[in-house]
């Protein structure tokens, strides 16, 4: 009888340490899936930053170019009237 309660005994810890390893595994296992996750996140985040900047930039430089054309415009413009007017 106390054989058979040691044998029952010793499962039961056994049993008991297995079922500890497998939650600290699926723990483990959680854990890296919401760090992967995060990291996913993070690098999306950082694309959809570094595209909102290069469209501003983009912005940034078309307005320009279209503000020295209009200039560069304007000044042949101003030089031609000029020109036509006093020669």
């Amino acid at each position: 009888v106390v054989v058979v309660v040691v044998v029952v005994a010793v499962a039961v810890a056994v049993a008991v340490a297995v079922a500890v390893v497998v939650a600290v595994a699926v723990a483990v296992a959680a854990v890296t899936v919401v760090v992967v996750v995060a990291a996913a996140a993070a690098v999306v985040v950082a694309a959809a930053a570094a595209v909102a900047v290069a469209v501003a930039v983009a912005v940034v430089v078309v307005v320009v170019v279209v503000i020295v054309v209009v200039v560069v415009m304007c000044i042949l413009c101003s030089y031609d009237l000029i020109h036509h007017t006093f020669h």
